[in-house]
């Protein structure tokens, strides 16, 4: 089942690509050729450095778990297809907490910012993470992992229904509101998403699910989109050269985190 996730990763990517190159729903801000290159090093950079420092650790410490049988799904009975869909299910609810955190804690923040500065969202900002933000998560799904216990099977789709469902909920697309009320019932669509990457924090601060949305009306962070807010993305600082590779690696060290080491003291619009 691992060795689905790169043609996974790459197919997902190469369809939104396409389907939002023919029925964009904002107009191009930047040469998408420009945009697809900027992330793609992006994407390349971090795959190249994470595998040399997790990959190995994560892949044993996942299985090592499995074969001890600890964690919440094995003390419950769940394995087979039923352990597949409740680990995806639970670890969606883990990484919505995650994510909301990143917006609430100073210091994460700095790095999660990264992946916000960009002003116009496609799915190539899925690809647009921070190194240390991915570092970082990495510590935090190896506790996941202890306190849920899924099989290697289950944390793979996981990691592959994240990944598919952040192309999806990126790209420069939009639906039909009939089928934009019934898809959101269930799932995170582009319009609720791009809400979430507005300069406004009404929806930027909020708006955090990324597979199911339950998780935001659950938890109290659903916030409707707004036509207005949405014709403006991104942050208010770092936008004149949030394409620079180098300006995307240094961003957390840039003194203009200075006043923003507490989130609530963020500008607002």
């Amino acid at each position: 089942m691992d060795d689905l996730k790169l043609p996974l990763f790459l197919g997902g990517f190469a369809l939104f690509f396409l389907i939002e190159g023919i029925a964009a729903k904002r107009p191009w801000q930047e040469p998408r050729g420009k945009r697809l290159r900027m992330h793609a090093a992006v994407a390349v950079f971090n795959t190249v450095v994470l595998k040399l420092l997790i990959l190995a650790p994560f892949l044993y410490w996942t299985e090592y778990i499995a074969k001890q049988g600890w964690g919440l799904a094995p003390m419950l009975g769940y394995s087979g297809v039923g352990g597949i869909v409740a680990t995806l299910i639970v670890l969606d609810m883990f990484d919505y907490w995650w994510h909301r955190f990143n917006h609430r804690v100073g210091l994460l923040w700095r790095f999660h910012k990264v992946h916000h500065v960009d002003t116009h969202v496609d799915v190539t900002t899925a690809l647009r993470f921070h190194p240390g933000e991915l570092f970082i998560s990495f510590f935090v799904k190896l506790v996941w992992i202890g306190a849920w216990g899924p099989s290697l099977a289950g944390f793979v789709a996981f990691e592959i229904g994240v990944s598919l469902a952040s192309q999806f909920h990126h790209s420069n697309i939009d639906f039909p509101e009939r089928w934009e009320r019934m898809l959101r019932l269930f799932i995170v669509t582009p319009r609720f998403h791009t809400s979430h990457h507005t300069v406004s924090r009404r929806t930027g601060d909020a708006n955090f699910a990324t597979i199911f949305i339950v998780w935001d009306r659950l938890f109290g962070t659903y916030q409707e989109p707004d036509g207005k807010e949405l014709e403006h993305l991104g942050l208010p600082e770092g936008r004149d050269d949030y394409l620079s590779f180098l300006a995307w690696l240094t961003e957390p060290l840039s003194p203009r985190n200075a006043n923003q080491a507490d989130p609530e003291r963020r500008t607002t619009s």
